[in-house]
Order: C-alpha cells, then sequence, then structure tokens
C-alpha cells in the first residue's frame, strides 16, 4: 500500500456520550493510513490489505477458481478475491447482514449451524480451492474465554476446509497470539503440505492476530 505523505493526527473532538475506549477507537480509525486507503480503493474495510498482502507473499488467489469467505462481513476479503480472480466462484457466510456483491453468494447465518457447511457447499457447485476465515467470536472480556470462543471457530473452519477443499487447495484463517493450538497444527500438517503463521503489515501492531496459512491440501 502507498501510504503517501504523513498527515498530522487527528483528535475526536468531543467525547460526549462516549466511553475512553470508544474515543481512542475513533482517533485511532481516523488517524490509520489503511482506513484512509480503503476508502480511497474502494474497499469496504482495511481488512482488504491483510488478505492483499498474505496473496502477494503466498499467491492464494493465483488460479482460485472457488472460493469460500467465512465470516465474510463487510465484505473486503470477497472484493479482494473479485478484483484478483475475477471469474472465481465466491461463497460467504455471516451473521451480520452483508449489502450484496457482484458475484458472490452471501449466506446470512452462522457458521456453526448444522446446515451451514452442506448450504455453502451447495451454492459452490464444486470443490472449493481456497477457503478463508476472517472469523473471531464476539468478545465478553475474558482473555482465556474469549480465545477459546474464537479458536473454536478456526478449528470449525480448519474441518470444513479438510472435508471440502479439492486436492491442491489451500486454508487460511485468523488465530490469535500464540499461535494456531496443538492439535489444531496438528491437523493440518496431517491435511497440507506446508503450514505457515504470518502477521501481515496491516495488521495492526498492538492487535493480537495472526494467520495460519495451510496450502497443498493433500485430500
Amino acid at each position: 500500500m502507498t501510504r503517501g505523505s504523513k498527515t498530522p493526527d487527528k483528535r475526536v473532538k468531543t467525547a460526549k456520550g462516549r466511553t475512553a475506549s470508544q474515543v481512542r477507537w475513533l482517533e485511532r480509525q481516523l488517524n490509520d493510513p489503511y482506513v484512509r486507503q480503503s476508502k480511497a480503493d474502494g474497499y469496504r474495510s482495511r481488512a482488504a490489505y491483510k488478505l492483499l498482502e498474505l496473496d502477494e507473499r503466498f499467491g492464494l488467489l493465483k488460479g482460485a477458481s472457488r472460493v469460500v469467505d467465512l465470516g465474510i462481513a463487510p465484505g473486503g476479503w470477497a472484493q479482494v478475491v473479485r478484483a484478483k480472480s475475477p471469474k472465481a466462484e465466491v461463497v460467504g457466510i455471516d451473521l451480520l447482514q452483508v449489502e450484496p456483491l457482484e458475484g458472490v453468494t452471501i449466506f446470512q447465518m452462522d457458521f456453526m449451524a448444522d446446515e451451514a457447511p452442506a448450504a455453502l457447499a451447495e451454492a459452490l457447485g464444486g470443490k472449493p480451492d481456497l477457503v478463508l476465515s476472517d472469523m473471531a467470536a464476539n468478545t465478553v472480556g475474558h482473555k482465556q474465554t474469549d480465545h477459546l470462543r474464537t479458536m473454536g471457530l478456526v478449528e470449525a473452519a480448519a474441518w470444513f476446509a479438510a472435508e471440502n477443499l479439492a486436492p491442491g487447495g489451500a486454508f487460511v484463517a485468523k488465530v490469535l497470539a500464540g499461535g494456531t493450538d496443538a492439535e489444531l497444527l496438528a491437523l493440518l500438517k496431517k491435511h497440507f503440505t506446508v503450514v505457515k503463521h504470518a502477521k501481515p503489515p496491516a495488521s495492526r501492531k498492538g492487535s493480537s492476530e495472526w494467520y495460519v496459512i495451510a496450502q497443498g491440501f493433500k485430500g
């Protein structure tokens, strides 16, 4: 991403009706070069640059023909997929409502629901060669609980990938500080030839998020 010249930090003029954490979040958004760039480039979120940076490093989208986007809201990753692989079939799912995206089938439902995996597979019309997961559980404020809830989603996404990917396919998922749990890492190493962790530059330095990238699905 080209950031351009340094601009003075913006401050939130009034904190009326806002908590201290809300004020800090607003100021961080106002001063985030990725937020500004995403608006200029027409992406729905700054997260688009995380996928762009991961793709530049790992070649995830090269030749992608069927892609599943787990936790698609607000749609930034799907926009990147459509831009880099315009002929790819893309299916996404999220609890949140997502504004329509051309060429993308979107389900507003819980990925953990029993019927969700089958709905995604049927809509895609064939085995995906890339499964993306930017899912994270809603936080409750207890660090260990939040970690377990998010890693539960990652594990479910990994099993979905292991059960649905085409041979040679790839899986990318957001994990938290400490990387992938031992059992999940063992699952990925069993099914993929290469498993790595990466923190793209677009991930905020203070953020605990990392990404696990598993490539070369063995079937």
